[in-house]
């Protein structure tokens, strides 16, 4: 069967809606592709119930998430380097189990359990060094580990420019608590517009990187959950990098003045038509760095744990980072499930604290385009003025991919950083 683009991304947003309602109005930042592609990983070792179960958590049959998985890492995008692994205590494994690791796609790593320091070097060399320990900690009654990484780093074929935060508007509490943020500049690499969503009509901020990742920003009004704000975003970054419908709004359709998301001015111009329409936006600098359980059971990773394991303990969990600057775009995720024998030895637990600053939210998803070949911005969906131009195509090998639209990153973000403060993205 030959599977398009929309067979990956349509279940991958799904999921990311499920993800991110678990982790909830904190700010974070987190890989629906990474956790979708373990999940659908481990699936093929579940049966009746509970691969029913999985069935509706990956938003496909089993085996069709299976073979997407295995599609996405034997062909990777080339902005977002991938990387599975399986390793076991051979000791521990049942029958079943040891057929299901013989089923796995070649690109999987499989063998012996490695021990916390190579657990950490594999995340380190596979996050590019963005995340330098590994989720889960080894102990002697851990049995069985499968993992998946994601990483990226990439710039924006134009640099922001910077704008004082009083820009952001005197309604924006962040205004007084920056000093300075990101203006979009004028030429190709940034899209900026208003958008009728579930949530609302919303302002929408794309940019893009040469190197295949379209960066998409979301805010809706303030008293929107963000739940709703990110599946707003999930569903318009998905539809602008696999060419989907936007709706996109007139500005002439929205009232004139100052808003929480927008002002809204008219004047007399010289211009082509009778009337013309511009945007640009202004919007933080920020970074996160998070760690999720993924052991809720609307996530999936219970199910299947029961599939792997004999009823023993387990945990399932994905650490994550992301930074967002006036040059360019990068994030990392490491997601495991790990099942340990029923006499588990304890340990001391590690806990990650972070102080959280709410001001007025927004979400942003990362999802994988083509590579372009030219010296600016074309492909599905990306046919805003800033977007498009002379010149500019996609790369043969990648049109019409797998990868096309998959949400790879999404955070919400309610901690802004002023824009100088930020590691610039290779």
């Amino acid at each position: 069967m030959t599977l398009t683009a929309a067979d990956a991304a349509t279940p991958v947003a799904r999921y990311a809606r499920r993800l991110h309602a678990v982790a909830g109005a904190r700010h974070h930042v987190a890989s629906p592709l990474g956790a979708w592609l373990l999940l659908a990983l481990c699936a093929p070792a579940s049966n009746g119930e509970t691969r029913d179960s999985l069935n509706a958590i990956l938003g496909c049959d089993v085996s069709e998430a299976a073979e997407l998985a295995a599609g996405l890492l034997a062909r990777p995008h080339p902005a977002v380097p991938a990387a599975a692994a399986a390793w076991h205590r051979p000791a521990g494994i049942s029958d079943s189990v040891s057929h299901w690791l013989a089923g796995l796609p070649p690109e999987v790593e499989t063998g012996p359990l490695p021990d916390q320091a190579a657990l950490n070097d594999w995340a380190r060399r596979h996050t590019l060094g963005l995340i330098g320990e590994f989720p889960v900690r080894v102990d002697p009654a851990l049995y069985l580990l499968v993992a998946t990484v994601l990483a990226t780093k990439v710039s924006w074929e134009r640099p922001f420019d910077l704008a004082p935060a009083s820009a952001l508007g005197a309604q924006s509490p962040w205004a007084d608590r920056l000093t300075q943020v990101l203006r979009t500049p004028d030429g190709p690499g940034h899209e900026q517009f208003v958008a009728a969503t579930e949530a609302g009509d919303v302002a929408v901020h794309a940019a893009r990187a040469r190197e295949g990742l379209l960066v998409v920003s979301v805010a809706a009004a303030p008293d929107v959950p963000a739940a709703e704000v990110l599946a707003a975003a999930c569903d318009l970054a998905t539809a602008l990098g696999s060419g989907g419908p936007v709706a996109r709004r007139s500005l002439f359709g929205l009232p004139l003045g100052e808003g929480p998301l927008w002002t809204v001015t008219e004047q007399p111009a010289m211009i082509t038509g009778g009337r013309e329409e511009r945007c640009t936006a202004v919007l933080p600098a920020w970074s996160a760095r998070s760690e999720h359980d993924l052991s809720h059971p609307d996530l999936g990773f219970a199910a299947a744990a029961q599939a792997l394991s004999r009823g023993d303990p387990w945990e399932a969990r994905q650490a994550a980072v992301a930074a967002y600057s006036r040059v360019g775009f990068e994030a990392a995720a490491v997601s495991a499930v790990a099942v340990f024998a029923s006499m588990r030895v304890p340990r001391r637990g590690l806990l990650r604290t972070a102080e959280l600053r709410f001001g007025h939210p927004f979400a942003v998803v990362a999802v994988t385009v083509p590579e372009l070949t030219g010296p600016g911005l074309t492909g599905p969906g990306l046919t805003g003025p800033g977007l498009t131009g002379p010149g500019r195509s996609r790369r043969g090998d990648q049109a019409g991919s797998a990868w096309d639209g998959l949400p790879v990153f999404s955070a919400w973000v309610a901690q802004p950083e002023d824009a100088h403060d930020l590691p610039e993205a290779g």
